[in-house]
């Protein structure tokens, strides 16, 4: 084997071919570091190659194409610069980690590739200099990060802005952290971390720019709508796209949307693009900005679209409520075959708005004429082994009795910590829960005060 000659003054890494992993071509130096260093990531290293001819080429990298080194910014097929090459002008890099002798190759593979004449003489071992540029992000942290501890084990990415939630051990390392990430992913300009939890009054939390620009204004493409707000001020979470892609599957053109906790409108925008007709809610004032923008930014027809800025409370004891005694006294439509959704997507506490359904509507009169159907998708964290179970219970105990015979789906959205999950409870709601005078009475007690009593108002 003849080696290319080298600066002495660079460190030669004479790599253990049998255990080598891309992270391991890292030097072992970096580990522990806290300020990126990019220059400690060069060095050089000797790896395996396949010497080959140009004219057989095509054929025998779909020979080796499982064997080959994938780095970043580096061609596993390059040309090879030996004088005494003969008539081998291309190398194939090879990946230590699977072949550091010609007998590491398959038998099946050495088989065929006998057959194109490349055999043992072939195999050579040639020194690269690699560098930072090499190296993904998870390589990186994995290297540099401390061992036997979690590393980055997944992230968010909201536009150009990437969100972490480090763990405390990562906390010192967090500048370098996001660093790496604005260095290594193309469409990040910003990483921030949270720092603190979700604010359950407008659903959004503080955070800490670790690296890049102070930017948060983004813009988000999600189910064939284009969403744009302030991440620092709204809540958004990418993780969510499938259940809005999952909810508007359940919409039909014609039917009607209450979505009590809407955020900036992903579920409220695309479900006015269907032709539903929709009333918008959100209580964070940051939100009701950037919904509205949403809707006309995605040329939603407005006679369709209703928004507000109210509690969650007001919108169903007034808003909702009011829709309800319109459609039964004949003002409000539905299209035939239509129904009406009511959507609480805020996990942490809208359970506790369903006592307001109870008993919503006061006058009995209007119980016959109601012939309507409400499916209701609501969200809740359910803690334990079972969820499915817990998030049942939590439905009928804020309604205040059993309405399990009313619940057509109990379904599992994410997991988000060990035996924490979001749950998505779907149900209908009837005559017996908007026209009873309270949960007693559901329950087959005596009436008591409704809910919404001291907090209906007129437009």
């Amino acid at each position: 084997m003849t080696l290319t000659p080298i600066r002495r003054t660079l460190l030669i890494f004479q790599v253990n071919m049998s255990s080598l992993s891309n992270s391991l071509l890292i030097p072992v130096e970096v580990r522990g570091m806290k300020c990126l260093d990019r220059k400690k990531f060069s060095r050089i290293v000797i790896l395996p190659i396949l010497k080959i001819p140009d004219e057989k080429l095509s054929k025998i990298t779909q020979i080796c194409k499982s064997y080959f080194l994938k780095l970043s910014n580096f061609m596993p097929v390059q040309i090879l610069q030996e004088k005494n090459s003969e008539n081998f002008n291309k190398c194939i890099y090879l990946n230590p980690d699977k072949v550091s002798k010609w007998l590491d190759i398959s038998e099946a593979d050495r088989t065929l590739l006998k057959q194109l004449n490349i055999a043992d003489d072939n195999f050579d071992k040639k020194e690269v200099q690699l560098n930072y540029d090499n190296f993904k992000h998870d390589e990186i942290f994995k290297a540099i990060l401390p061992e036997n501890e979690e590393v980055v084990s997944g992230f968010s990415q909201i536009g150009h802005i990437i969100h972490l939630n480090l763990r405390d051990h990562l906390l010192e390392y967090r500048s370098l952290i996001g660093e790496v990430l604005v260095d290594k992913i193309k469409t990040c300009r910003t990483a921030v971390n949270k720092s603190s939890f979700i604010d359950n009054t407008y659903r959004n939390f503080s955070m800490e720019v670790i690296a890049g620009e102070e930017d948060f204004l983004v813009t988000v493409k999600e189910n064939r709508c284009i969403f744009q707000f302030d991440f620092s001020k709204v809540y958004w979470n990418p993780r969510l796209c499938k259940e809005h892609e999952r909810i508007l599957e359940f919409l039909k053109p014609g039917d009607i949307l209450f979505d009590v906790f809407c955020g900036v409108g992903p579920f409220a925008v695309p479900a006015a693009k269907k032709k539903c007709r929709v009333f918008a809610n959100d209580l964070n004032p940051d939100s009701f900005k950037w919904l509205n923008h949403n809707a006309k930014q995605n040329k939603v027809n407005m006679s369709l679209f209703k928004s507000f800025n109210i509690d969650g409370t007001d919108f169903i004891c007034n808003t909702f409520r009011n829709f309800i005694i319109d459609y039964c006294n004949g003002t409000e439509k539905l299209e035939n075959g239509s129904k009406i959704c009511v959507t609480m997507n805020l996990p942490g506490m809208a359970v506790e708005f369903l006592k307001h359904f109870v008993g919503l509507i006061e006058d009995e009169k209007l119980k016959d004429k109601f012939d309507g159907r409400i499916v209701v998708y609501v969200y809740c964290f359910a803690l334990g082994d079972d969820p499915y179970s817990i998030a049942k219970k939590m439905v009928c105990d804020n309604i205040g009795a059993d309405v399990t015979s009313s619940i057509t789906d109990v379904f599992d959205v994410r997991n988000v910590a060990p035996k924490k999950e979001i749950m998505r409870v779907t149900f209908n709601l009837t005559k017996e829960i908007l026209f009873s005078s309270s949960k007693k009475e559901l329950s087959g007690e005596p009436p008591n005060k409704k809910h919404c009593k001291n907090i209906i108002f007129d437009n």
